[in-house]
């Protein structure tokens, strides 16, 4: 089966999101994947300046075959948000944006960068990893 490398962009302040994703992906039957996400209780040691940690999540996207984005507005303002979209493109990853459960605006600025929008639940999410990734 394959194992699908994914980098979860999520903002700390909205961490239970991003735990919530990942129970909902590890739930699903067939569906291997490996986390390159950087959590708020397990965050990036030893970069001291913006450069230094852009580098390391620079390092966390470069093995990943998908950058899936929790795309709720406050993602438009986010500074590493936004930092983490700009990596994924120069490195010409896949973007994924993720509508988050019950909302029904996503950020603008995740859409224009995103490959594919998908719903708040697993099978949509799951199908639009393979699909994207497929290849």
């Amino acid at each position: 089966m394959h194992t699908y490398h994914l980098f979860i962009s999520h903002s700390w302040t909205y961490s239970d999101a991003h735990d919530n994703l990942v129970k909902l992906l590890t739930a699903q039957p067939r569906f291997d994947f490996k986390n390159y996400s950087v959590p708020s209780d397990d965050p990036i040691i030893g970069a001291r300046t913006d450069k230094e940690l852009e580098a390391a999540i620079e390092n966390q996207i470069r093995p990943c075959s998908a950058v899936l984005i929790m795309a709720g507005k406050y993602a438009t303002y986010s500074k590493w948000i936004n930092k983490e979209i700009e990596i994924a493109k120069r490195m010409g990853k896949v973007i994924i944006a993720i509508k988050p459960f019950g909302a029904e605006r996503i950020s603008s600025v995740v859409r224009e960068a995103a490959h594919a929008e998908c719903a708040w639940n697993t099978q949509s999410i799951v199908s639009a990893i393979r699909e994207q990734t497929a290849g």
